[in-house]
């Protein structure tokens, strides 16, 4: 879809039609906006402006009501104009039962009905709209996309049509058109709360925040109850650095929807930025009670544990996960951490590995193999994996160190001098000068070793372990010298 669509919204900028006088609303239009979430307030200034052209009655309002139509929006279509009875249109039985399949997130059973349908009315546009809400809500975006465009092409000057473009474009990283589409939505219809959100979107993904942030508070002028909106703010804040304010616009999301899930993730990442990190695993329980098939959270939550040292509940979490989603590619790092801690090192080794498989470029990876390899004692292993965690990351000198440890193990001193010295150039620590002393006794050479371990007693003079080898060094050395 990338790239695709750029001469069409440009297009749409300078082709919006004059505006003829709107013909009222039938039924199939009304439900193939509800298949397409499009808002209750959206809908009653729709019915508003331009009044019904079918009869509310009962079939029209079971048809409704199964689409998930607020209970209120029945009474106010009571009190708007309808065509007279000679003109009427009737809802349509088949994309009923679509709408409500829609309304109980049953996409498959949906869409092979709205696939009839279109075969006897190929050019009705509100039907192109629901299809495309639906292979959208299935996630497939090339096909929604194809479905909104024809739709466009069908009906000019749709508001929502446009609405739904921006939003395709923003998820597909196309911010300059998801800007353009959201634009012409809002030349059609200055007060579609929809489009400046989408708009919002994409001046996010072109990381101007401001402006972003701009669009949503007009989003939230015209739905000042839209709990997505107030997501979108806590998305943006995030990203522009303030993760105090985020949280606070997630909170705003999750008490106008207690039920979005996603706020109440989104709120535990954003919480444990923030380093609180039990008010993060709350906020990921209850995401997980909303939404138990979901990975993501329970993948946010095993890291939780993870940084809380809560290992035990990491690897639960992780193995949970792993059985609801075998194909999941994240988390071996932390699981490999928790199995580290419990010196469960063949568990963290086979974490790592799969870790590696997935991020190959990954120095960290390899080199925190290599120190799992090195305690089962696999020193030719574990050499191979910290060299290609050097190579990939020279200025590391916890990969230069713990090279050097393998080198110093496998009793190649000189070899392992050198790490523990790039390991210096990047990192002071009595640590390493007292490994890089060891080395020298290994070596023999003992003046400069003396040396190495008198910088390290002054490092870290509470470090006992430093003094005694000093104090055995000297004793080494005046029995190798009598004099």
């Amino acid at each position: 879809m990338r790239g695709r669509g750029l001469a069409v919204a440009f297009l749409s900028l300078l082709t919006v039609p004059a505006l003829a006088e709107p013909k009222p609303l039938d039924c199939t239009q009304l439900l193939a906006w509800l298949m397409g979430r499009v808002s209750a307030q959206q809908l009653n200034r729709r019915v508003q402006q331009r009044g019904i052209a079918f009869a509310v009655d009962g079939e029209a309002v079971k048809a409704l009501l199964g689409a998930g139509v607020d209970p209120g929006f029945v009474q106010t279509l009571g009190t708007v104009h309808v065509l007279p009875a000679q003109e009427q249109t009737t809802c349509p039985a088949a994309l009923a039962q679509a709408a409500a399949l829609v309304h109980q997130k049953h996409y498959q059973q949906a869409e092979p009905i709205l696939r009839d349908l279109l075969k006897t009315a190929p050019q009705n546009p509100a039907l192109h709209f629901a299809l495309a809400a639906i292979r959208l809500d299935r996630g497939d975006l090339e096909e929604s996309f194809d479905e909104f465009l024809l739709s466009s092409k069908l009906l000019r000057g749709s508001s929502e049509t446009h609405s739904k473009l921006a939003y395709l474009f923003y998820r597909d990283e196309d911010g300059d058109n998801a800007i353009a589409e959201a634009r012409t939505a809002l030349s059609l219809d200055p007060q579609n709360a929809e489009a400046y959100r989408y708009l919002g979107l994409g001046l996010y993904a072109n990381q101007q925040y401001l402006a972003a942030l701009h669009a949503f508070e007009e989003s939230l002028a015209r739905e000042p109850e839209s709990a997505e909106a107030y997501y979108d703010i806590g998305v943006t804040l995030r990203a522009k650095g303030d993760a105090a304010a985020a949280a606070a616009a997630y909170r705003k999301a999750i008490a106008l929807d207690p039920q979005f899930w996603e706020a109440h993730s989104n709120l535990g990442v954003v919480l444990h930025d923030l380093g609180r990190l039990d008010d993060a695993i709350a906020e990921y329980r209850e995401a997980k009670r909303l939404a138990p098939e979901e990975a993501s959270i329970r993948n946010n939550l095993g890291n939780t544990f993870c940084d809380k040292g809560d290992y035990d509940a990491a690897i639960a979490e992780f193995h949970e996960l792993f059985r609801m989603d075998p194909g999941w590619e994240k988390g071996h790092d932390c699981l490999a951490k928790a199995y580290m801690a419990k010196r469960d090192y063949d568990s963290a080794v086979a974490e790592l590995k799969l870790a590696i498989l997935q991020n190959p470029t990954a120095a960290t990876g390899h080199r925190v193999l290599g120190q799992a390899l090195l305690l089962q004692g696999r020193q030719t292993e574990a050499l191979r994996e910290l060299r290609i965690a050097v190579a990939l990351d020279p200025d590391s000198s916890l990969a230069h160190h713990y090279l050097g440890t393998a080198l110093y193990e496998s009793q190649q001193y000189a070899l392992a001098a050198r790490e523990f010295r790039e390991a210096l150039r990047l990192d002071p620590s009595a640590e390493n000068h007292y490994y890089l002393a060891a080395c020298l006794i290994s070596m023999g050479d003992y003046d400069h070793a003396l040396a190495e371990l008198e910088i390290a007693v002054q490092l870290q003079p509470g470090q006992n372990l430093y003094q005694a080898r000093k104090e055995e060094l000297l004793k080494l050395m005046k029995a190798s010298n009598p004099r």
